[in-house]
This record gives structure tokens, C-alpha cells and sequence, in this order.
């Protein structure tokens, strides 16, 4: 009689594939964790597109600036506000007036005050002229999330 033949791996082939499968992830991972964030990025970069036509055509229709992300949704000028991203909340948003819009534009692109009239910027309730995001951190081009 002979020795029957033992099916199964041995301890150094099973060492062998958790190798290679540990490899595989430490190349694949930083590629997942980069594409994750690219669409982040694209995502608050969506966000901030969608609200800020809301805004321009809430202006056009009603003649002046809404006073927040609210007054766009229950006016239907967003179905809800959306959620950023980067922070994963809601109430991260960072609304700017319009004085705040001029002041931090370059100084030959803002707008010369009005002689002898009331500037828009002047109103006592100016409302919310743009959107930003309240996340902290910089994207991958460098600039930050707050400045987009």
C-alpha cells in the first residue's frame, strides 16, 4: 500500500496568493481613494453650478435676491437643498451678499458706485447673491473648496 495523495495547499502557497493580494490592493487602493475624491470634487462643483442658476433666475423672475437656500426650495427654485459633498451635510452652505460677492472680486472688476443713487449692494435686505461651500481643505487642483 501506498501513501494517499493529500489534496489542499500548503502553507507556503496560501502565503504566496495573500501576497499577491496584498499587493494588488496597495496599487489599487490609492487609485479608488483618488477617483472617490475627483468625483467629490465634480459633484460640489455640480452643486454649486445648479445653485447658483437657481439664484440668477430667481432674481430674473422676482426682481430681486432670495434670502436663502430655503426661499429657492419653497419657491420651487431647487426641489431641496442639496447635500455637500465634501462636508456630507446640508447646512454646511456658505451664503455671501452682494457685498460681500463685490469686495472679493478684483478691484477692476467691481462696480463703481452709482452717483447720487441707491446702490443694489445699498438695500437694507441685500439677500444672497452667491454660494459657496463651508468645507475646509483645498482640491485637487490646489485652490480651496471654500473659494469655488
Amino acid at each position: 500500500m501506498g501513501i494517499a495523495p493529500r489534496w489542499g495547499f500548503t502553507m507556503i502557497e496560501l502565503l504566496v496568493v495573500l501576497a499577491i493580494l496584498a499587493l494588488m490592493l496597495t496599487i489599487a487602493t490609492p487609485k479608488y481613494i483618488q477617483h472617490v475624491e475627483r468625483a467629490r470634487e465634480a459633484t460640489l462643483r455640480s452643486s454649486l453650478k445648479v445653485m447658483r442658476e437657481a439664484i440668477d433666475k430667481f432674481a430674473g423672475d422676482q426682481g430681486r435676491l432670495p434670502a436663502g437656500l430655503d426661499e429657492l426650495v419653497s419657491r420651487s427654485y431647487l426641489k431641496a437643498i442639496p447635500l455637500d459633498p465634501i462636508t456630507d451635510r446640508r447646512d454646511s452652505w456658505v451664503t455671501l451678499g452682494e457685498a460681500e460677492v463685490q469686495a472679493a472680486l478684483p478691484a477692476d472688476r467691481q462696480n463703481p458706485p452709482a452717483a447720487g443713487a441707491a446702490r443694489a449692494g445699498a438695500r437694507a435686505d441685500p439677500g444672497m447673491a452667491d454660494v459657496r461651500s463651508g468645507a475646509s481643505g483645498k482640491g485637487a487642483d490646489g485652490s480651496e473648496y471654500k473659494e469655488w
